[in-house]
């Protein structure tokens, strides 16, 4: 194998991985990521920040992850292991503010939206976004977040039930 050619890095297992895929594939899906992130962290910005870091993450590695049947599930994995990692340090959960949406945009519908889901527990709030805005199947959100099947059954009928309450609150206000 020769040196990387100009437009080329080599990959860490001995591959070649081209940033044309990489860049493809990240433009693809970092705005769904983001939005998919913030839905579960309830926070935007920092939600920029995790899906930036994961795919630092996803290059520094990405003749394998490129190779994955769903890189996009691998981002998403270690974006939310990040946030985890920081409301562990932090010792507090990430519902703060919205504060700097960053370059995604954000219209008053999804902004509502991410308000409501900031008031549920953790484990609903992130069962209803893996399954309801990563379009994930009951099965692999169990196996995302570790769970039980039933226990994202749970989570997510809950999850909905005081989601249609708080949005059907909000829209009574108007």
């Amino acid at each position: 194998m020769g040196q990387p050619q100009l437009g080329e890095r080599a990959g860490t297992d001995g591959h070649d991985a081209r940033p044309a895929d990489f860049d493809a594939f990240y433009a693809a899906s970092r705005d769904r990521l983001v939005v998919q992130v913030a839905a579960l962290t309830g926070d935007p910005a920092d939600a920029a920040d995790h899906v930036q870091e994961a795919f630092v993450r996803a290059w520094s590695c990405w003749s394998r992850v490129g190779g994955l049947d769903d890189p996009e599930g691998w981002v998403r994995r270690v974006a939310h292991n990040l946030a985890v990692s920081r409301w562990r340090r932090a010792r507090r959960l990430v519902l703060g503010g919205l504060g700097d949406e960053r370059s995604t945009a954000w219209d008053d519908t999804q902004l509502d939206v991410l308000a409501a889901l900031r008031t549920l527990p953790r484990r609903e709030r992130e069962a209803v976004a893996l399954h309801h805005l990563a379009d994930l199947s009951v099965e692999d959100v169990a196996r995302e977040l570790g769970a039980p099947v039933g226990s994202v059954k749970s989570w997510l009928s809950r999850g909905r039930a005081r989601l249609g309450t708080v949005l059907r609150t909000e829209d009574d206000d108007e």
